[in-house]
């Protein structure tokens, strides 16, 4: 059964997700209780005991919220929500991202180096010692562009919130907000740009390499192996998530 778009928790109504709902627990070896009615406190008890014992598709922890939203929609169902575009210019970009990993900066920790720099000059800024999170997103666009001589679509910025904003103006039907994502993650496609909004115009930015069931895999410029957004390189990260606290969306260009 596909995903039903939102978030199934207490006092759902529609039988036949519940039922559904039921069936999958019953069958990975969870004891409904007796005389439950729909999505009752008692079916609740149960999901919420699911998600303290499962992980979601990228063997992160769910949290434990008796809600069936989708990654526990996935842990549950083992469902993939993967949808990739390959002729598109941000699967290009997306590629060139793949090509990156393992780019460090030069010295460790001073948003600069070789290739830090080519990054940042390409995306406007005037050398290194910037953030270079969104810097590396637009020159894995801008790379593509020239390479496959497709046009860029991606706005000319070294700032997250910005290139967000700017789509939003130019192209909001590129957009793809954190409660559509939650919705419906099979709308986030290999390629798109996630936004981290953390406030006073401060982001963080990567591109989507996988998706299942809304739990990501991403790679990411001005990273390190935490996640954290001012990190040390380009890595592959598998900690991200549609219900990520701080997304704001996805810039879908695929």
């Amino acid at each position: 059964m596909n995903y039903p778009n939102r978030v199934i928790k207490l006092g759902e109504t529609d039988t036949v997700i519940v039922t559904a709902i039921c069936n999958a627990l019953v069958s990975r070896g969870y004891k409904m209780p007796p005389n439950s009615v729909g999505f009752d406190a008692a079916l609740k008890t149960v999901v919420k005991l699911f998600q303290a014992q499962n992980s979601d598709r990228s063997g992160f922890p769910l949290k434990v919220d008796g809600g069936v939203g989708p990654l526990t929609w996935g842990a549950l169902f083992s469902a993939s929500l993967s949808n990739e575009s390959t002729s598109s210019i941000a699967h290009a970009a997306l590629l060139k991202a793949i090509d990156e990993i393992g780019t460090m900066e030069s010295p460790l920790g001073s948003n600069q180096g070789p290739r830090v720099d080519q990054y940042q000059i390409t995306a406007g800024l005037g050398g290194g010692g910037f953030y270079w999170c969104m810097a590396f997103v637009y020159w894995c666009f801008e790379e593509a562009h020239q390479q496959s001589g497709k046009p860029n679509p991606f706005p000319r910025t070294a700032g997250c919130i910005d290139a967000w904003n700017k789509v939003k103006r130019n192209n909001p039907n590129k957009l793809i907000t954190k409660a559509q994502a939650v919705a419906n993650p099979s709308l986030v496609k290999p390629g798109a740009v996630f936004i981290l909004d953390y406030g006073n115009t401060l982001g963080h930015t990567g591109f989507v390499r996988s998706n299942s069931g809304g739990a990501l895999v991403t790679v990411e410029g001005n990273a390190n192996s935490g996640g954290s957004r001012n990190g040390l390189g380009v890595f592959e990260l598998n900690r991200r998530s549609v219900m990520m606290p701080n997304l704001r969306g996805f810039i879908d260009f695929t």
